[in-house]
């Protein structure tokens, strides 16, 4: 890891726990000058990780999609890396939004070229727009404002235009009997009206979410392929997940 990622995955763990810090508090704790700590926290605030305020850095909340950015980010982007394995120069590959397949668009602006995305994401087609030379195609739709998504019958009929192999999604939980399971009945419409456009479905999500369910069941039967999560998750779900067809890498 690279000197800055691995400050940047510091702070973010001391603001979880703190939720604000002064500047002077980080360098020390950081064994840094306080220049370094300013630079960093602009690179954090423009990636929408962290806000600063009168010598203070704070911690976004979980409400929007910038926020959730934030929680667990090491893992995340562990996964976005493991994910960007899979995608080579000149994909077309679709993403739905998600703070795991925010991470993966912004490894894949650093590591791929030519890239079409197409996306319900309005935040991810945001977050890659200076970084990249891919070609973003933003499904239309009803705009949910805290996820910045879209969701409704238009995606489907957005989606129906295209074709890619590789479709990445974020779940909420997961359960032997439901499978994988969303919060939002929109959303999780959304995710399979665009999975029915793809070969293959990938799970991004931290082994943590399989301690966890949505109320919403996402139905994808077996169209999920591959699920892309950290070591820790059990041995007892990894062999569930087998069971169901599906192979899971670990970043």
């Amino acid at each position: 890891m690279r000197r800055k990622e691995d400050r940047t995955s510091q702070i973010l763990d001391l603001l979880v726990r703190k939720k604000k810090l002064e500047v002077a508090e980080l360098s020390q704790h950081l064994g840094v000058s306080q220049v370094t700590v300013r630079k960093d926290l602009d690179a954090m605030e423009s990636q929408g990780l962290i806000t600063r305020e009168h010598g203070f850095a704070v911690l976004s909340g979980t409400d929007d999609i910038k926020g959730r950015l934030a929680y667990h980010y090491e893992e995340k982007r562990q996964i976005a890396i493991r994910a960007a394995e899979l995608v080579k120069d000149g994909d077309s590959i679709m993403i739905e939004s998600g703070s795991c397949c925010a991470l993966l668009a912004a490894t894949l602006a650093e590591l791929r070229s030519g890239l079409t995305v197409i996306t319900n994401s309005a935040f991810i087609a945001d977050y890659i727009r200076h970084s990249s030379d891919f070609q973003i195609i933003l499904l239309g739709g009803i705009y949910q404002p805290d996820a910045q998504v879209m969701v409704g019958p238009m995606v489907r009929q957005c989606a129906e235009n295209f074709w890619v192999d590789q479709f990445f999604i974020g779940v909420d939980g997961w359960s032997a009997r439901a499978g994988f399971t969303n919060q939002d009945q929109m959303r999780a419409q959304a995710v399979r009206d665009m999975a029915r456009q793809a070969d293959r479905v990938i799970v991004l999500t931290e082994s943590d979410k399989f301690t966890k369910h949505g109320t919403v069941p996402l139905n994808l039967k077996d169209q999920v392929k591959i699920v892309i999560t950290d070591g820790n998750i059990d041995n007892r779900i990894t062999t569930e997940l087998a069971g169901c067809g599906i192979e899971v890498l670990t970043s």
